[in-house]
């Protein structure tokens, strides 16, 4: 009787958790660098798209940024017209490679371009929310459109605006979205962060972050700190092509659970 009893109570906590659990499955590209009139960068993300297609249980798709090789606007419709044939919804995050105001690619209008060919994506700002089973995602741009350059920089104003809505979702599993990783395994000057310990020191005052997506510095980084884990994602253009899967589940009571697996691109043609 005494043992029934207990399995019973074990089975109560192990349902109380589960009520509390979230998972979720998305696609990370990196650094795709697509032009125009590059027949292998187009196929690339072609194969990309059809490899990403045939994934099980997949949530969405991140474009994290460097999107296009060099901000000219004839890059970008070229670019959406291949990732328009991902069987999932797909997010944009802006890199340094992809705007530059001054040659007439500001980052409104490569988000109008983004828009024109894609009628469901509703965003028109670089920083921006959105909610997938359980987790809030908070896309955070760190991109110069004046005078771009390798060096993140996250505005205070962003900085203020990301405090604010994770002080709004502060019961929630928050998943940050960017091009320029705070932290990695190696430092590489030429593509820090500048300030970066604002960024660091806001994070600190947060407990609901699980993870920190970036891409930027072309290799794979996962290193954790003070309870965020902080993944790097090697370029699309690797040797040989990957992106990466990523798996988190949360349980109320228990830290988060993160797997990652880079994907090699299959170029074999079909």
């Amino acid at each position: 009787m005494k043992k029934n009893i207990i399995i019973t109570l074990l089975l109560l906590l192990l349902l109380q958790n589960s009520v509390f659990a979230a998972v979720i499955k998305f696609v990370q590209v990196a650094d795709s660098h697509f032009r125009t009139k590059d027949a292998y960068r187009a196929e690339v993300l072609e194969n990309t798209v059809r490899d990403i297609n045939k994934e099980k249980d997949i949530a969405f798709v991140v474009f994290t940024g460097d999107n296009i090789d060099s901000p000219h606007e004839e890059y970008l419709p070229e670019f959406m017209k291949i990732i328009n044939k991902l069987n999932v919804p797909y997010y944009i995050v802006i890199g340094n490679h992809d705007v530059f105001k001054n040659n007439g690619l500001s980052k409104a209008h490569y988000l109008e371009i983004v828009r024109d060919y894609n009628f469901f994506y509703k965003y028109k700002k670089t920083n921006y929310v959105f909610q997938k089973d359980g987790f809030v995602f908070i896309v955070v741009d760190g991109a110069k459109e004046i005078i771009p350059g390798s060096i993140g920089y996250y505005k205070e104003d962003t900085l203020k605006w990301l405090d604010k809505q994770l002080k709004k979702y502060k019961n929630d599993p928050v998943i940050i979205l960017q091009h320029f990783p705070l932290i990695a395994t190696k430092e590489v000057k030429t593509h820090e962060v500048y300030q970066k310990e604002k960024y660091l020191d806001l994070l600190d005052t947060h407990d609901n972050v699980v993870s920190i997506i970036a891409g930027h510095l072309h290799f794979n980084s996962e290193i954790m700190r003070n309870g965020v884990y902080h993944i790097t994602s090697p370029t699309l253009l690797s040797e040989p092509p990957v992106y990466k899967v990523i798996t988190v589940s949360t349980t109320k009571g228990f830290s988060p659970m993160i797997y990652t697996e880079l994907k090699e691109v299959d170029m074999e043609k079909e």
